[in-house]
């Protein structure tokens, strides 16, 4: 018997004064059986630098063809794909060549120095890409703030991030690799 998602209900208000955008979301997020807090937060996280009414969560693990994050046009033209984690060339090959946009977050601390040396110099012929980190301590601390239950609000200013709940604050500087 295949294990099923579990469900994570966040209601997440956004105030980014580098786009301007503001905007309270009310998200369902499925975390994979596969998927680890860490990765669901850091698609949560994808999804607050991103925020736009038409931005959607995709299959993500249960699929190869949809990025853990997309916003297409009505007429379905992808104008963005977010990957979270450490794609390989392939993949993100292939999302260049049907997004207008593309955006990894790389997390995983050493792994993700690893991945880089590996892939950013063959990543560094797509001009629509950017490739941002995310430190080991901060996504631990996003983990911090995950419950079945969010409700958080994150601030966007001069390019840092800011998660709160009620009880804690958890401010985020992601590092650009590529723009």
């Amino acid at each position: 018997m295949a294990l099923k998602s579990t469900i994570f209900k966040v209601n997440l208000g956004v105030s980014d004064l580098d786009r301007p955008h503001y905007g309270d979301y009310g998200l369902t997020l499925a975390r994979h059986p596969s998927e680890t807090d860490e990765r669901m937060m850091v698609r949560l996280l994808a999804f607050a630098l991103h925020a736009d009414p038409r931005l959607e969560f995709g299959k993500g693990l249960a699929s190869t063809d949809e990025p853990a994050l997309w916003l297409k046009e009505y007429s379905g033209e992808i104008r963005l794909w977010i990957e979270v984690g450490l794609p390989d060339e392939r993949a993100l090959r292939k999302a260049a060549g049907r997004a207008d946009k593309v955006v990894v977050i790389a997390y995983g601390g050493r792994a993700c120095d690893l991945w880089w040396a590996k892939e950013g110099p063959g990543l560094a012929r797509f001009p629509h890409l950017t490739v941002l980190t995310l430190a080991p301590d901060q996504s631990t601390a996003l983990v911090a703030l995950a419950q079945r239950n969010m409700q958080l609000q994150c601030t966007i200013q001069d390019g840092q991030l800011w998660f709160s709940n009620d009880e804690q604050h958890v401010p985020i500087e992601l590092n650009r690799l590529k723009w």
